[in-house]
């Protein structure tokens, strides 16, 4: 059983951003949410709704939102990495 947690994915399986990101959170054990979106970034409404932008992936940890698989590791990294 993995780390519970509020975090809900918005990603594409075919997104290599993406699959960068699962990678991390099934490293780290972490439960989560998947949203999957559209190809086509007219269509994916949802993700501009949470983000502002319609790129992906986007992930939501309650109050923070992060847009860029750059930004999302680490912080995952930091915040459900090692625990003392």
């Amino acid at each position: 059983m993995g780390q519970s947690s509020d975090i809900v994915l918005y990603q594409a399986e075919w997104c290599p951003y993406c699959v960068r990101v699962r990678s991390k959170l099934t490293d780290l054990l972490i439960d989560y949410q998947i949203v999957n979106v559209p190809r086509e970034k007219s269509q994916r409404d949802i993700v501009e709704k949470v983000s502002g932008q319609r790129s992906i992936p986007v992930m939501v940890d309650g109050d923070v939102v992060l847009d860029d698989d750059d930004d999302i590791i680490p912080y995952l990294e930091k915040k459900y990495g090692s625990k003392p």
